[in-house]
Parts: C-alpha cells; sequence; structure tokens
C-alpha cells in the first residue's frame, strides 16, 4: 500500500477554508456597519501567515512541490508554477487587508473598500486555489510520485512541522472556533 502524501495538505485546507468563511462573513458585516472588531482581521492576517502560509504552504512549496519537479513535473509553466503565483497573489491581498485594519485600529478612518475587497479577493482566490489542490493536484501527485519519494515527503513535512511551538495547530484551532462562536 502506498504512503499518503496529501491527506494532511486536504485536512489543513478545512481549517483554512472556515477561516475564509470567517473572513467573507466579517468583510459583509463590516460593510454593512454591523462589525468593527478590527483585531478580527489582524488575527486573520496572524492566521494566514503562520499557519497557511508558514506552515502549509511550506509543506506544499517545499516538500510536495520539489518532490513533484523531482518526479518530473517541470518548474515552469506547470500546475506547479500557477499555485505559487496564486500563493503570491494571496500574500498580497494580506498585507492589503493588513494595513486596512491597522489604520482602523490606529484611529484612522477605516478603508472599508480596501479592507473588505482584500478580504473578499483574498476569499475568492483561496476557495478557487484550495480547490484546484484538492481536485487536480493532489490527486495527481497521489498517482504519479514515485514510492521512493513518498517516504521523503512524510519526512519533509514532519520536518515542518517539528519546527513549530507544540501547541500551533491547537492555538490556530481555537482561534477559528472562538471567531466561529462570535
Amino acid at each position: 500500500m502506498k504512503t499518503d502524501i496529501t491527506t494532511a495538505l486536504v485536512n489543513e485546507h478545512k481549517l483554512i477554508l472556515r477561516m475564509i468563511a470567517l473572513l467573507e462573513r466579517n468583510a459583509a458585516r463590516s460593510a454593512a456597519g454591523a462589525y468593527g472588531n478590527w483585531r478580527f482581521y489582524l488575527d486573520g492576517v496572524d492566521f494566514i501567515r503562520n499557519y497557511a502560509d508558514r506552515f502549509h504552504h511550506a509543506k506544499e512549496e517545499d516538500v510536495l512541490f520539489e518532490a513533484l519537479i523531482k518526479n518530473g513535473m517541470p518548474r515552469e509553466n506547470s500546475p506547479i508554477a500557477a499555485m505559487l503565483m496564486e500563493h503570491d497573489q494571496g500574500r498580497a491581498y494580506v498585507r492589503a487587508m493588513e494595513s486596512a485594519a491597522l489604520d482602523a485600529l490606529a484611529g484612522k478612518e477605516v478603508d472599508l473598500e480596501a479592507l473588505g475587497g482584500n478580504a473578499r479577493a483574498y476569499v475568492e482566490l483561496l476557495r478557487e486555489h484550495i480547490g484546484k489542490e484538492d481536485g487536480i493536484l493532489y490527486p495527481l501527485a497521489e498517482r504519479v510520485i514515485a514510492d521512493t519519494l513518498r517516504e521523503e515527503i512524510v519526512a519533509g513535512y514532519a520536518a515542518a512541522e517539528a519546527r513549530t511551538a507544540e501547541d500551533f495547530s491547537d492555538r490556530y484551532l481555537a482561534l477559528v472556533q472562538s471567531y466561529e462562536n462570535e
């Protein structure tokens, strides 16, 4: 039986999707003048940067994508190049969202269009992105990655996880749950 190399990533996507659902909900509420918890947006940025980007994307970019390249997929003009481009695009939306939230917390006039527009753009991008990974790229990886690379991938994921605090995933799960209960 082949060693599974994508279920952990799919499971991480589930928590990321929960956070982006909160971004979508609260951006709409903020635009309607019904939500002014600007700290939420900074917590969302923290979640995205640390859980989605440094933790999850590190496994994808540094481990799975590199294994796909080692297995013969080209780095350029490939699904990998498209996914990396979308990761970068998402980071730009997050920077803009953070800037608007910081301005709001500093007492400056809130640019709801910058805040909400970037939150909505990030949500849309990430939902499509995760759909491509879960529905196309990960099943492809499961089909084509050689057995000889699978243990190396799993070890790479473990090494990425070892670089985080022991309560890392639990902390971000609790953060999402607290905002879901808000």
